[in-house]
């Protein structure tokens, strides 16, 4: 089975969901304070089950039963969406607890300042030394932080179908290094008021950030992409802003449904040899989508919604990786012998 089943670790946060006193916040362990969100879904009559399904806490039991969310609590569309606000809230720090369950370590950034004043970003191993295969994630724009794709998928249906969790595993399993994004993380409350993250106060700041200091800081052999929505968006700038390291080292750009508008002309004869884009359509996975002359290559994702893209493209991006670092390493020895051979 290719999704993750996190059992033990529901279980392990029940019991870990105890109150947390005021003040305690800015010490507590990823843990702790998945722990303490897990309470608050409670106290909004919701908890995950052993599947990572968000289910309507049953009466007598007190566990997760079978109702799934409920959007409309009331007449008032207002109300109702405050509602599903406050509990969306609770979903970033259960997710970032997944992501250390899971192998992956919380790296500050940038280093140079108070971890309370500093955003994050997740990586396994948690010190990124020459890999061999680096794939970056990068979400898209909005309420998303690291490790999800689409909260409202999360919500609605589970943790493997909104959270790059699946993508982590298997990528995992294929020898991969990892190293998760948190483009949307951007502002910290210092005394009252909201201050821009120095140096990473919007995402394409972000996303700059940790590519030049901890991509290419790496030295890594190779390295892909997987981004959804606007991070399609933030994938290309990086290709115009750093073109000859996409060049030299980055093997493929894999897009779920995309935001990026266009191609960078600096740029573009990279990305047009090394990416896909897997549209939201109606049409069978894998199916060509035209997008015209000069545009990237395109195909169906397998699901008309575009939040769903990440997920019901899963297996076909995972093959399209493999198929682009095949081909690059036969590119990269027929190279190494034609230097050989002069």
């Amino acid at each position: 089975k290719r999704f993750c089943k996190v059992a033990l670790f529901w279980r392990y946060i029940r019991k870990s969901a105890q109150p947390i006193r005021g003040g305690e916040c800015k010490s507590m362990s990823s843990a702790e304070k998945s722990g303490l969100a897990i309470k608050k879904l409670r106290e909004f009559g919701y908890a995950f089950n052993a599947d990572g399904q968000l289910r309507k806490i049953d009466d007598i039991t007190g566990e997760p039963g079978e109702e799934p969310f409920k959007f409309s609590i009331s007449d008032d569309h207002k109300k109702n969406q405050e509602h599903y606000e406050q509990l969306a809230d609770q979903i970033p720090e259960i997710v970032y607890d997944l992501l250390e369950q899971n192998g992956l370590s919380r790296t500050y950034v940038p280093e140079d300042i108070p971890q309370e004043q500093a955003t994050f970003i997740f990586t396994n191993p948690q010190k990124l030394v020459e890999p061999k295969k680096l794939i970056v994630l990068i979400h898209g724009s909005g309420y998303v932080r690291a490790g999800q794709w689409a909260r409202s998928l999360i919500i609605n249906n589970s943790i493997d179908h909104g959270t790059q969790i699946p993508y982590i595993k298997r990528a995992q399993s294929l020898g991969y290094d990892i190293l998760v994004t948190n483009t949307n993380d951007n502002f910290r409350n210092i005394n009252g008021e909201n201050h821009p993250i120095p140096r990473l106060g919007h995402a394409t700041a972000h996303a700059r950030y940790v590519w030049e200091k901890y991509v290419m800081g790496c030295n890594p052999e190779s390295v892909a992409i997987v981004a959804h929505s606007y991070g399609g968006a933030i994938a290309m700038d990086l290709a115009n802003r750093f073109t000859k390291f996409f060049e030299d080292k980055v093997f493929a750009i894999a897009l779920t449904d995309s935001a990026h508008f266009q191609i960078p002309v600096k740029a573009k004869h990279v990305v047009l040899d090394i990416a896909c884009n897997w549209v939201s359509s109606s049409a069978p996975l894998d199916t060509e989508i035209y997008t015209g002359e000069g545009e990237m290559h395109s195909v169906s994702a397998g699901h008309p919604k575009h939040e769903w893209t990440s997920y019901s493209a899963f297996e076909s991006v995972f093959k399209f990786l493999e198929e682009k670092y095949e081909r690059s390493q036969e590119i990269g020895s027929t190279s190494k012998k034609a230097k050989t051979e002069d």
